[in-house]
């Protein structure tokens, strides 16, 4: 269920730095209604960031209201491989890390997720959602209980 997230904080990191401008991000005024679309070295739609609006807090840490992420499969498809979103999310760059304290969804064709408090750590490919957790699986289990 990680597999939409692999390439987040590397979009996010991009994200940081295009708001900025500049290798340090100056505190200042948020970005509203937020679109980042990013693409395959072939030039196909990889995945869509969107928010609300958008706050650089300090050089390592942006926040996110409102936040979306479309990921597509990145080849001339352009077909929609999963959707998640919260309605707040934090960036944290150097860590490698994504987090909310409220709700987030993921939805794909086989799974659709739910919970709250969550945290996505990059560099062990891991998503912890720490309460509430909901799963729907859109897929056959045949003998699950065997």
């Amino acid at each position: 269920m990680n597999r939409p997230l692999i390439p987040l904080l590397a979009a996010l990191a991009l994200a940081a730095a295009a708001l900025a401008g500049a290798d340090e991000i100056q505190v200042g005024p948020p970005a509203h209604n937020w679109v980042l679309p990013l693409f395959t070295k072939e030039g196909y739609r990889q995945m869509t960031l969107r928010g609300d609006k958008v706050q650089p807090v300090t050089s390592d840490r942006v926040d996110i209201s409102g936040m979306t992420v479309t990921v597509f499969s990145g080849d001339a498809r352009a077909k929609v491989d999963s959707f998640l979103s919260s309605p707040s999310a934090s960036f944290l760059i150097n860590e490698k890390i994504a987090k909310g304290p409220g709700p987030v969804r993921l939805v794909r064709d086989d799974a659709d997720v739910e919970g709250e408090g969550w945290t996505y750590v990059y560099n062990e490919r891991k998503v912890l959602i720490a309460r509430n957790v909901h799963v729907v699986f859109h897929a056959a289990m045949p003998d699950i209980l065997k």
